[in-house]
């Protein structure tokens, strides 16, 4: 879906996603923005850390049929922000973000709101993990505490953040290319936006 066309699938009224895909460079490189750990790896209990090895499985069972790019825009998964890299963190890499699932505030481990692609050499994308996000006013409509999937915490972007979006919970878990840190920080460090060019499909 190109950017022109954005706004069709942005008619659910996030609008603030609409002003982010429009505003973004195409390689949004690392700015500093601030986003909160909440603690994960240090306040983990000895109960939630067995979980961890089950969601990896579970993102690899629910997105096996996403590593044809096609399919996954198929289901509603679009490009947007280009791809997201840091100078010292490695990279987010290509971010296929379905709207429907980001604007219905619910975290479920079988429908992650965005698929998470590495741009391959010959303009090919390799399939790398998901992305879990929420929105923060959305999810403390409802609930009073720090989101979590399966034992592991959301991390917090404040905001302003780098995405142009209001405050939102997220967690990438890197289930289809191990990351060196964990599957579940951020930033993959084995990750390059180098081979991305925005003509590319």
């Amino acid at each position: 879906m190109s950017i022109k066309n954005l706004g069709i699938c942005l008619s659910f009224s996030i609008a603030a996603l609409a002003v982010a895909a429009t505003s973004r460079p195409a390689h949004a490189d690392h700015q500093g923005e601030r986003a909160q750990s909440t603690n994960q790896s240090s306040n983990q209990s000895s109960k939630q850390k067995p979980h961890s090895g089950e969601l990896v499985r579970i993102v690899r069972e629910s997105t096996r049929r996403f590593h044809d790019v096609n399919q996954a825009e198929a289901e509603g998964y679009h490009l947007l922000f280009g791809c997201v890299s840091g100078p010292d963190d490695g990279a987010m890499g290509l971010h296929y973000v379905n709207l429907d699932l980001v604007g219905d505030g619910v975290l479920d481990p079988r429908r992650p709101e965005i698929v998470i692609y590495e741009p391959l050499p010959n303009g090919g994308r390799r399939l790398i993990g998901a992305d879990y996000l929420v929105f923060f006013d959305a999810w403390h409509a409802n609930n009073a505490g720090t989101p979590e999937l399966m034992g592991q915490l959301l991390h917090l972007f404040e905001s302003p953040n780098r995405f142009g979006l209001p405050a939102f919970y997220t967690l990438h878990v890197w289930a289809w290319k191990p990351s060196p840190t964990g599957a579940f920080v951020n930033w993959h460090s084995d990750v390059s936006c180098e081979n991305y060019s925005t003509g590319a499909q």
